[in-house]
């Protein structure tokens, strides 16, 4: 009998070894988390329970637990690298069967997916048409390495403030005579190509007081006929009454639709003080990727050298009622069990799930240390259970001796 019972002891200090090894040999793998060895003691059960004078029949390895502490989070230089600071999973899929894991060194395969170190696809919430993310679904993040698609400019949004003190040209519009205007301004607007086209406007003080005309130009061809500023007393704009100016379409000579312009100049003013002219318009040239931002809420937008930043995707944090019950699958990576419950997605930040750090990594969360003096409390029980083997057999070895 002590035999046995040294031995189950022998087993389970040999157990707690290789996973205090495991530990140890994973301390540097990027979101590893530790285990820790956990026993019971065994007795001999009959159907009318455990004896009173029972000694026991040694112990098991009762479960092999992870420890789901957050590692330490390390700073990379890329974009692509996610760390989770606090509760939650990466979703990621491979050929669509879904796997869990905190280890978010991310790359761009050939196609363009955003892949773990072992080729599973990153999982995101996939962006809807009129803003926001369908948190109902789950898409593969795929990088857009194409061009953005140029918008041709329709509206110009002007702040604009005339000179009260200005005088009215004596000579007739000419916008190659600078006396024949008071003030002009240009600006540059894209066709439905996203080729660039030089706008100027020319602004000319009127015969009748708080009267002014504008005058467009694009590429040098005049558009439309001038049009009417008038102004109150207090210097508000009266004329356009709803403060636009729709300009006659013009035509470019790049193929694109013709190019119709609004001019909004819904603020425009009249006071004493210089031209002063402020715009913005909605158009904008093509754009070539030029970099990936991911915000700690998990939002991956591509960035274009046109200026836009169009959403691919919100990252999917998946959780469980019952992390322990997650089963291990190897490559930092763990799927779902019955026992670890439904996995339960959300964004990140928001309750329950952490938040993402984009250039960075979750260190492994093994305590080296710690480790160390596992290892010598699990040899001191080894070599305890092979004394008890040693003595054990001392005692049979006298049994057997007598006479």
């Amino acid at each position: 009998m002590p035999f046995t019972i040294a031995l189950s002891g022998l087993n389970a200090a040999s157990a707690d070894l290789a996973v205090t090894a495991n530990n140890i040999a994973n301390g540097s793998t990027s979101g590893f988390k530790s285990s820790r060895t956990e026993f019971a003691d065994l007795f001999a059960v009959t159907p009318f329970g455990v004896s009173s004078t029972a000694t026991g029949n040694g112990v098991k390895v009762a479960s092999v637990a992870q420890q789901f502490t957050q590692g330490n989070i390390d700073f990379t230089d890329s974009n692509l690298d996610l760390a989770l600071s606090g509760d939650g999973f990466f979703t990621l899929s491979d050929a669509g069967s879904l796997a869990y894991s905190r280890a978010g060194a991310f790359k761009v395969d050939n196609q363009g997916y955003v892949v773990s170190g072992t080729g599973a696809r990153l999982q995101v919430f996939p962006p809807l048409p009129n803003g926001g993310f369908n948190t109902g679904g789950l898409a593969d993040l795929r990088l857009m390495t194409n061009e953005s698609a140029p918008q041709a400019t329709s509206t110009i949004d002007m702040t604009l403030n005339l000179p009260a003190d200005a005088t009215a040209p004596v000579t007739a519009f000419d916008p190659a005579d600078a006396s024949s205007y008071n003030r002009q301004t240009s600006m540059t607007v894209y066709d439905s190509l996203g080729a660039a086209h030089t706008t100027s406007f020319y602004f000319v003080k009127g015969a009748l007081a708080n009267e002014w005309t504008v005058q467009a130009y694009t590429d040098g061809t005049a558009v439309g006929t001038p049009q009417v500023l008038t102004f109150n007393s207090s210097g508000a704009l009266v004329t356009p009454a709803a403060g636009t100016i729709a300009f006659p379409p013009y035509t470019p000579a790049t193929g694109a639709a013709p190019l119709a312009l609004t001019l909004d100049v819904a603020g425009a003013t009249q006071y004493g003080s210089g031209f002063g002219v402020q715009f913005t318009q909605d158009g904008f040239t093509t754009g070539a990727l030029s970099g990936i931002d991911v915000d700690p809420t998990g939002v991956v937008s591509a960035r274009y050298t046109n200026g836009r930043s169009i959403p691919l995707g919100q990252v999917a944090i998946t959780n469980f009622a019952n992390v322990q019950g997650l089963q291990k699958l190897g490559d930092t990576q763990w799927g779902e069990t019955f026992t670890s419950g439904g996995a339960q997605r959300g964004t990140a930040g928001s309750s329950g799930y952490g938040q993402i750090q984009s250039g960075a990594l979750e260190a492994s969360n093994v305590e080296i240390t710690q480790q160390l003096v596992n290892m010598i409390i699990a040899q001191r029980n080894f070599q305890a259970n092979a004394q008890m083997i040693s003595t054990a057999d001392q005692i049979t070895q006298t049994i057997i001796n007598i006479r």
